[in-house]
């Protein structure tokens, strides 16, 4: 009877090893890196940002990150075309994860547009230190469940700089033109290095 539940016990290790290593496939597949395309996408749009606000000195072309739901659009349009051959629980966990931050996203327009509304005044500011905290707890989340180091401890420069500008705003600062660069920086130590770690690895496991 012993022998036998060390012997269940050792197909549960091998089945939970066999999940993430399908899940880190599934997650590795090139172009539906969706952290290269979120990255890239941030890093592009914080030079494009910061550029426009510099030159002309009008704050309104912050307004261009909204542009960033539009990966959002490509990574959906990505996964009805190419879903993987084997969907697994972690793989369902990862989507519920993005999901949920995703959410977290609109939800903060929608919440910021309403309380505007209501106190007179609406500092979109705001958005840009929490997306960089939605998006590192959705990193290092992903992180944990495949195991990936390199997920789990990117967003830590996310995090500190995301401090900063609550800091300066909660006392009486203002959005500098610069902090879309290191908005940008952020999302390229978060998300295009990891991103591209994931791609090396899935090719040498298609080698």
């Amino acid at each position: 009877m012993e022998e036998k539940k060390m012997f269940t016990e050792k197909e549960s290790l091998e089945l939970i090893s066999q999940m993430i290593q399908m899940t880190k496939e599934n997650l590795e597949r090139g172009s539906g890196n969706v952290f290269l395309i979120y990255g890239y996408a941030a890093v592009v749009l914080s030079v494009v940002v910061y550029a426009a606000v510099y030159i002309t000195g009008r704050p309104l072309w912050n307004a261009l990150w909204f542009l960033m739901f539009i990966p959002a659009i490509v990574m959906k349009v990505l996964q009805v075309r190419k879903k993987p051959s084997v969907v697994t629980h972690m793989d369902k966990m990862l989507a519920h994860t993005w999901c949920i931050v995703g959410s977290l996203f609109g939800l903060t327009v929608v919440a910021m547009l309403l309380i505007g509304m209501v106190i007179g005044s609406c500092n979109f500011g705001l958005m840009l230190p929490l997306c960089l905290l939605y998006a590192g707890i959705g990193t290092s989340i992903t992180g944990l469940i495949v195991r990936v180091p390199a997920l789990v401890y990117s967003p830590l420069v996310a995090f500190l700089v995301a401090v900063y500008m609550l800091m300066v705003l909660t006392n009486g600062g203002r959005v500098a033109p610069e902090w879309n660069l290191y908005f940008g920086f952020s999302f390229l130590l978060m998300m295009v290095i990891p991103g591209h770690l994931l791609n090396k690895k899935a090719a040498a496991y298609a080698c």
